[in-house]
C-alpha cells in the first residue's frame, strides 16, 4: 500500500461533506485517498479538500469527477506517485447525472463570480 492511501475505504458520499452540511455548492470534487472524505476543489468557494488535508495531514487525494483518475499529493504539491493500477473502493466518482458545478438547485446563477483562482 502507498503511504496515505487506503484503497478499501469507500467515499464519504456523493458530494462535498461540508458543503452538503451547510447547503453550499462546489465546482469539482476531490476524495481523500486515506479516509474517503469527499471535499470540494480549490476553485470552489469552500476549498474543503485542501482544508481536510490541513486538518488531518492526509497527503493524497484523487479527483472524484467521472472519467478522471488522477491523484494529487498535497505534501509534495505535485501529482501523487501511486501505482497506475491503484483503484480506490467504489464509487470512484460522483453520479454521472450530478451537474458540474453542483449539486443541482444550489448553484447560484452568478457562480462564475464566486470561483476562486
Amino acid at each position: 500500500m502507498t503511504d496515505g492511501v487506503d484503497p478499501s475505504v469507500p467515499p464519504s458520499g456523493t458530494g462535498c461533506v461540508e458543503c452538503d452540511a451547510a447547503g453550499g455548492w462546489w465546482v469539482h470534487l476531490r476524495r481523500c485517498a486515506q479516509c474517503g472524505h469527499v471535499g470540494c476543489c480549490d476553485s470552489s468557494p469552500g476549498q474543503h479538500a485542501s482544508a481536510h488535508h490541513a486538518a488531518t495531514a492526509h497527503p493524497v487525494m484523487q479527483s472524484f469527477e467521472p472519467g478522471e483518475e488522477w491523484f494529487w499529493d498535497f505534501a509534495a504539491d505535485t501529482d501523487a506517485d501511486v501505482p497506475e493500477d491503484l483503484e480506490l473502493a467504489p464509487p470512484t466518482s460522483h453520479p454521472d447525472d450530478q451537474p458540474v458545478p453542483g449539486p443541482a438547485g444550489r448553484v447560484p446563477a452568478d457562480w462564475l463570480s464566486h470561483v476562486r483562482g
